[in-house]
């Protein structure tokens, strides 16, 4: 199944997205798990598939990535957080930094993780009945802020406004085989930039869950960014960086496609 989040008569809910493109109205929530109500609903606006109750987020784990970057594969999965603030709609834009600027606004495609259940000291072979589903995200990043204005830590540039669009839909866990064999790329203005696979991670989907909710509790709604493969704009020559007018599409196989539109922040 695949679950949105949209308004319906100015209201929040959330609706099941079939192959036609008909939408009927979910009953339920994340933690008690939907039904279809099989009443159809028009979507006024469509919402990031979920409120996220906290943003967990992986770095440097996929290893054409780490090598493009010149890091030594990590040994333990290396974890930062974005706000719930950073959260971002398909379809809408993606804000340059203006206040603290950026000239170094970066892309980033990563399979992301919806957990569903309360996740505590939770094994390996338990993960996958805690996983909701997956979604498209994109782990904006400034990398100026992140690299040399964060005090040496990187949620400054990873969680700037608009930082962190997800959807457009939570694909169930039911429908993905193995989240670790999926393909996913990245569009720039049409022009792929990143293209590879979810088998290249270094720490898998059942090992991030062990080790992230090792002695540490996650919530039900939590979203687990991934990672994302080589191509990103700052290894490149010479350096590709978000500019006003671009278009950003993440592509992840069976979970999605979302697009973005980039802008200077306006508010």
């Amino acid at each position: 199944m695949k679950i949105i989040r949209f308004l319906n008569q100015d209201k929040e809910a959330f609706g099941r997205l079939h192959d036609d493109n008909r939408v009927t109205l979910l009953d339920g929530d994340i933690t008690s798990g939907f039904s279809d109500t099989g009443t159809l609903a028009s979507v006024e606006k469509l919402l990031a598939p979920i409120r996220p109750s906290d943003v967990l987020c992986v770095g440097l784990n996929y290893k054409q990535h780490a090598a493009e970057t010149g890091a030594a594969a990590p040994q333990h999965p290396v974890l930062f957080l974005k706000n719930t603030g950073a959260i971002q709609n398909p379809g809408d834009p993606i804000m340059l930094p203006r206040k603290l600027r950026s000239e170094k606004v970066d892309y980033e495609c990563e399979l992301a993780v919806v957990l569903g259940k309360r996740c505590h000291n939770v094994s390996r072979d338990e993960a996958a009945q805690h996983i909701l589903g997956y979604t498209c995200a994109n782990d904006v990043s400034a990398r100026d802020w992140q690299k040399n204005g964060g005090g040496g830590q990187w949620c400054r540039g990873k969680t700037f406004a608009t930082f962190c669009p997800l959807g457009p839909a939570i694909t169930t866990s039911d429908e993905i085989d193995d989240p670790n064999n999926l393909s996913l790329r990245t569009l720039l203005n049409g022009n792929v930039m990143q293209e590879w696979n979810t088998n290249d991670m270094i720490f898998d989907v059942p090992t991030l869950i062990e080790f992230l909710s090792a002695s540490t509790i996650l919530n039900p709604g939590t979203v687990i960014l991934t990672g994302t493969p080589h191509g990103v704009g700052f290894a490149r020559t010479p350096p590709v960086y978000l500019q006003p007018g671009d278009e950003v599409t993440v592509e992840i196989e069976g979970v999605g496609r979302l697009t973005n539109p980039v802008i200077e922040e306006t508010w």
